[in-house]
């Protein structure tokens, strides 16, 4: 048998720096990409993609051939979280910064946010055989993982509801327990941000079910009204169909009496909550039971101020 030769290790940090000059950089290159709504021009080099990424050894391979100058279009990708994928492919990390200016020219944005959501659109594989699923799977980990860090530890109030989205959109489980875990510790500043405003349903739900909300049940009302009339704008659509898929998790019954009657003269005026809803919610307060009406669940939230009423529900905060 033959003995193993002597390895023999370069120093980690130069060889990086080398491989990290030639990120974007036309020298060598053989591949162009055009990225982004702002069509930036990125160039990269063919067989250091191929051997690190499948995504782009099937691109590369199938549709360019050597020599072959057109650029490949990108234009779902936002260009900076491009330029991240392409460091991380290169040098096996990638600087992340706490604000970046968004393609869509809005308010800075967490640049770790897009460049998720960019690592789904780059490594989606419509149908591929299982060896390809496990390429799949750990492009879309290494990234994933490492903005999950990086959002984590920059999460803040006007961040999180993006950040939220995002993990729901992508199916990212970690990051949206983390989320939630936040926004139920700063409730009510939440529910004041842009963000709280544009989540979409699916977004919204997990909140609107959790227990643990430091938010009384009167302001989570408004603010759901609040992002039912944006969803409603922005989608021409009424306001009570725009609210439809999340307004049953409002715990009406906890509301007191004329709280109750107040909402329901306002849902006359501006239709948000299904009146058999609130019929509901006043069968709980006439007969003084929490689990008086299937669907007008009552338990109270960690940020449910008391009222007289709460000592006859039978299901109390857990």
């Amino acid at each position: 048998m033959e003995t193993p030769g002597l390895v023999v290790h370069g120093e980690a940090a130069s060889f990086s720096t080398a491989l990290r000059s030639l990120v974007n950089n036309p020298l060598y290159s053989d591949v162009r990409f055009v990225v982004g709504q702002e069509r930036q021009e990125v160039f990269a080099h063919r067989c250091l993609l191929a051997c690190r990424c499948n995504f782009f050894q099937r691109l590369l391979g199938s549709e360019l051939g050597p020599g072959v100058t057109s650029p490949v279009v990108l234009s779902a990708v936002p260009a900076e979280a491009f330029l991240a994928v392409l460091e991380f492919l290169y040098t096996n990390s990638a600087q992340l910064h706490r604000h970046s200016v968004s393609p869509l020219g809005r308010a800075p944005v967490s640049f770790p946010l897009p460049l998720m959501g960019s690592v789904h659109t780059l490594f989606h594989i419509p149908t591929s055989p299982e060896r390809n699923v496990h390429q799949y799977r750990k492009n879309i980990n290494f990234c994933s993982q490492l903005c999950l860090e990086f959002v984590v530890k920059v999460l803040d109030v006007e961040l999180v509801c993006e950040a939220l989205q995002v993990a729901v959109t992508f199916g990212l489980g970690p990051l949206q327990e983390r989320c939630v875990a936040f926004i139920e510790a700063h409730s009510q500043e939440t529910l004041r941000t842009r963000g709280f405003l544009e989540l979409s349903p699916p977004a919204l739900l997990p909140l609107l079910r959790s227990d643990k909300l430091c938010v009384d049940e009167a302001e989570l009302v408004l603010a759901a009204r609040s992002w039912a009339r944006v969803g409603a704008a922005v989608l021409e659509r009424p306001v009570a169909e725009v609210a439809a898929p999340v307004v049953r998790e409002l715990r009406l019954a906890l509301l007191a009496p004329a709280e109750l009657s107040a909402l329901e003269e306002q849902n006359r005026q501006e239709p948000l909550i299904p009146v058999e809803q609130i019929v509901e919610a006043w069968k709980c307060h006439a007969l003084r039971r929490g689990d008086a009406a299937p669907g007008a669940p009552c338990r109270r939230r960690r940020g449910t101020l008391p009222r007289e009423h709460h000592r006859f529900l039978d299901l109390p905060f857990k």
